[in-house]
């Protein structure tokens, strides 16, 4: 079963996944332009942001996730979003050992698993350097629909430097990131029961063949088989 709720980390989610007894079945993240660091069978691990939809199985023991919004985990991790795109690497592999031991032991003898990887997220986020505001107005301005080089207009930046930026923060560029965030619309609006035809033009594609073949490209299903499951 999965849960999620707001966190206590400002822009977060913190989520749980618990399998359900005799039903191994297999399931698959969608991209979202977030970062994740996850508790599971005793090591920390952090979720990198996809490009393509990530398979995951469910009968390999409970998860525990912190989701930061879009471009906000690479202060806290101290590593560029490039670096871990399309990836799940052990958190041992970016920070020094001793550090992960430590706080993996505070994590295992926790009561409450997500309740201790906030604490450790506010911590972090209490020592390090803010996240730069100017990336709340870049995914707002996608997220909005505003083209690349408006965007870029609107923040003072040229499109290199915008793209730049979006590479370190977000791990892809602004049309990768727009394209990823037009997808979580759309999905919010079709599992709202909006008509395909009326979610592509309200999502902001072209039309419903659009829509079908970003969704496919992306998810790598079909709308409706998505939908479904």
């Amino acid at each position: 079963m999965y849960q999620e709720r707001t966190s206590r980390l400002t822009g977060a989610v913190l989520w749980t996944n618990t399998p359900s007894s005799g039903r191994p079945g297999t399931g698959r993240v969608l991209p979202d332009g977030c970062m994740d660091l996850l508790w599971h069978a005793g090591e920390l691990l952090v979720a990198g942001p996809d490009t393509r939809a990530h398979p995951t199985g469910s009968a390999d023991g409970p998860w525990t996730g912190l989701r930061f919004a879009p471009g906000t985990a690479p202060a806290l991790l101290g590593v560029p979003a490039l670096e871990l795109r399309d990836r799940r690497v052990a958190l041992a592999d970016l920070w020094p050992a001793a550090e992960v031991r430590r706080v993996s032991g505070r994590l295992a003898a926790a009561p409450d698993a997500g309740a201790a990887l906030e604490d450790l997220a506010l911590e972090r986020a209490a020592r390090g350097t803010p996240p730069d505001p100017a990336l709340r107005e870049i995914v707002a301005a996608l997220d909005a629909g505003r083209p690349v080089a408006a965007t870029a207009d609107l923040l003072g930046l040229g499109a290199r430097q915008l793209h730049r930026r979006s590479l370190a923060a977000f791990g892809y560029g602004p049309k990768t990131l727009a394209r990823v965030l037009r997808l979580q619309r759309a999905l919010a609006l079709a599992r709202a029961g909006v008509p395909h035809a009326e979610t592509a033009s309200r999502a902001g594609y072209a039309d419903q063949a659009h829509l079908s073949r970003e969704v496919k490209d992306l998810t790598g299903v079909r709308l409706g088989e998505l939908l479904a499951g």
